[in-house]
């Protein structure tokens, strides 16, 4: 299986000029998976197809997030990538990273 362990230098992003997410003091985890994606989203212009781990890192969060990257037909051609993506505790998004690259169709063994 790949290593998923991301470590992210980049400056922390404003949320509220990527995305007008607004950090709060206690958020939910559904509402910081939520403003990350969006965030995620708007920065690289690439749709998350899913999440496939969100966890504690520290005082933040990490989600490993799955993207498609390259459309093919067959669909299981098409070329995927999973995002390491980190927020802060109150939500503020800190940066991501890309982790992985795949076929659709590949299976971890």
């Amino acid at each position: 299986m790949a290593d998923t362990t991301c470590f992210i230098g980049l400056t922390r992003v404003d949320a509220t000029t990527a995305g007008g997410v607004m950090a709060e003091e206690s958020r939910s985890p559904a509402g910081l998976m939520r403003d990350a994606r969006a965030v995620f989203e708007e920065l690289t212009e690439k749709d998350i197809e899913s999440v496939s781990a969100f966890t504690r890192d520290g005082d933040g969060w990490k989600l490993l997030v799955e993207v498609l990257e390259l459309e093919r037909v067959p669909d299981t051609t098409s070329l995927m990538a999973t995002y390491c993506v980190r927020v802060d505790a109150q939500g503020g998004f800190l940066g991501y990273e890309q982790v992985r690259k795949y076929a659709r169709g590949q299976i971890d063994a």
